[in-house]
């Protein structure tokens, strides 16, 4: 266990939250992560860290590819819970939800997300309980306004009073 002062020092370094989705041929997941950074920009490269319990680990890892969205600020935590809290394994997550697919085959969730990137992935990297994927951005649009304001993890946690369920599963 680490001690209170890594906890509260690492608190303070800034996230967003996005939507990460990925496919298994017909089969198709997401989750919320909030590790997704620009690695480079000439080639616009991108890099994401998913727990390798997940189902949408599962489907990267066997496709090669995912699309990551960021969040809207004004989004709701019930929608959020769509994706952060249920599995992919029991709970179709797009039953609901509208979405379009990507050039590249993955979902491209269409309510509160700002932009997409669909990435190839070209590299991985093993963090012990998570995968670093690497990849280079295939195809990347705007979808909501050039204006909107991204979900941080920060506001989420302070403002809309989100926390993890109990049981929840994480994937």
């Amino acid at each position: 266990m680490l001690p209170k002062e890594v906890g509260e020092s690492l608190s303070y370094i800034t996230y967003g939250l996005y939507i990460v989705t990925s496919v298994d041929g017909e089969k198709k997941n997401g989750l919320i992560v909030n590790t997704v950074f620009q690695v480079t920009a000439e080639p616009a490269r991108v890099a994401i860290s998913v727990n390798k319990n997940s189902l949408t680990h599962e489907y990267i890892s066997k496709s090669g590819k995912f699309a990551a969205m960021p969040l809207a600020q004004n989004t709701t935590l019930p929608f959020i819970g769509i994706f952060g809290f249920r599995t992919g394994r029991n709970f179709d997550k797009f039953a609901n939800v509208p979405y379009k697919m990507g050039p590249s085959g993955c979902p491209i969730v269409l309510k509160d997300t700002l932009s997409y990137m669909e990435v190839k992935v070209f590299n991985t990297v093993d963090m012990g309980t998570h995968t670093l994927f690497i990849g280079d951005v295939a195809d990347a649009d705007i979808l909501c306004c050039e204006h909107g304001v991204p979900l941080t993890y920060e506001y989420y946690h302070t403002v809309i009073k989100g926390k993890t369920p109990e049981g929840a599963t994480h994937r």
